[in-house]
């Protein structure tokens, strides 16, 4: 936590993040940002990070996800494909 500043990384992308509504709640912005830098460190596919956060206690402490709420490889796509488009 203290080496990335966090917060920096997360104000640029919150305006553009979903705040929620209709259907199910986004996951935290913080979490999805974890899992898509773990994403580039560990050089994988979006299934394969879905599969890491099942397989990998400590991706999952690192991200703040609980085994029951994992996010899927398409909602991990969606996010990065928003961080491409802004």
């Amino acid at each position: 936590d203290k080496l990335l500043p966090w917060k920096q990384l997360e104000t640029p992308i919150a305006k553009h993040y979903a705040r929620g509504g209709i259907g199910r709640p986004p996951y935290p912005l913080s979490m999805m940002l974890r899992i898509h830098i773990m994403q580039l460190v560990y050089n994988l596919s979006d299934p394969a990070m879905e599969d890491a956060l099942y397989e990998i206690e400590s991706m999952r402490r690192f991200a703040g996800v609980r085994l029951d709420k994992i996010p899927d490889e398409t909602t991990i796509l969606n996010f990065r494909h928003l961080l491409e488009k802004h």
